[in-house]
């Protein structure tokens, strides 16, 4: 008897989705029906990396203090780039959660240039990334050789701009403040520090992931939204035609990637799909750019950074992709 009664309510349950479905089909246009599906999808995808970006936000928080942040980091500032580019190998991340753990890595005392360079390298020498790469490109390692060598030298030049060239800071003035503060108080609760149980830290992390969670989580859905937006509104057939030489392919396969917003993850699938109307050197191009700069990172680093560093640091990521992909 109870069995009948499950299937009944499954079967009204199927016969309330489907009325339900129809009328949105009546009420709404199939573009924005398109729309919500797509956004949906976005976020279902990034919001555990996310969450994961900002827990271990809230661990670097809690445990990695200024003082241990000097011993492990090289002095040399070469060697400290390419510490925090080959980092993201044994630490690795969606550039999706990345933006959290960046910010929480400056308030700590990591340099700009080390952070950054973590930032860009991460999301596509993390295993699984290369790994997914391999098996998109009919298991070749050419483009997983091609996207990390990439990945890497553009790392190693936003380093060197920011260890060397760029002399205005890069945090807003509430996030230096905050810094300031943060590391005055760190002095003061030194002693303190040693007594604390590491169960309280523990709840410490979480609550300081939460609250970077949802702070964070706004600007991530409204990157989505744009993201899924563009995705439906703009004309792909008319951009697609535009790559007939090659500058012009790596210029739409760059402006795809910032559109399209895709997780690193997923995107060497739709990269392998476009080789043969864009060509190879296009589709680096498409596999370096995305996990550096897209619609949610933007939105997301707003949050914590000076509009004008943005805009010189996604026009020289911009800039060297292009040129990158180009000679390959």
């Amino acid at each position: 008897m109870r069995s009948f009664k499950y299937l009944f309510i499954f079967i009204y349950t199927q016969q309330f989705i489907r009325k339900e479905t129809r009328l949105m089909e009546q009420i709404f246009p199939n573009s924005i029906l398109q729309m919500s599906t797509i956004f949906l999808s976005i976020v279902i995808e990034a919001f555990p990396f996310v969450l994961l970006g900002c827990l271990i936000s809230g661990a670097i928080h809690v445990f990695l203090t200024p003082e241990r942040v000097i011993r492990l980091l090289p002095e040399n500032k070469f060697l400290s780039i390419f510490f925090g580019s080959i980092l993201g190998f044994f630490f690795p991340s969606c550039e999706c959660g990345i933006v959290p753990i960046v910010h929480q890595f400056l308030k700590k005392g990591v340099p700009s240039y080390t952070a950054f360079a973590f930032m860009l390298t991460a999301p596509i020498i993390n295993p699984i990334v290369l790994f997914s790469t391999y098996i998109a490109f009919s298991n070749s390692w050419q483009f997983v050789f091609w996207r990390v060598g990439g990945s890497m030298l553009i790392a190693f030049a936003v380093g060197f701009w920011l260890a060397f060239i760029n002399k205005e800071p890069i945090l807003i003035k509430e996030e230096t403040q905050e810094t300031a503060d943060e590391a005055a108080a760190c002095s003061t609760d030194a002693p303190h520090e040693s007594t604390t149980s590491f169960l309280s830290k523990s709840k410490e992390v979480i609550t300081h992931g939460i609250d970077e969670f949802f702070d964070t989580g706004r600007y991530l859905i409204i990157g989505a939204l744009l993201a899924s937006a563009m995705q439906t509104y703009l004309p792909t057939a008319a951009i697609l035609q535009f790559g007939q030489t090659k500058l012009l392919a790596i210029a739409v396969m760059i402006l795809m990637a910032f559109v399209l917003s895709l997780c690193s993850e997923a995107d060497a699938f739709i990269g392998s799909s476009l080789l043969s109307l864009f060509g190879t050197g296009p589709v680096v191009g498409f596999l370096i750019f995305g996990p550096m700069v897209d619609i949610k990172n933007l939105l997301m680093m707003k949050r914590y950074f000076k509009g004008s560093f943005m805009l010189k640091f996604v026009g020289l990521i911009t800039v060297l992709t292009a040129a990158y992909a180009y000679f390959v």
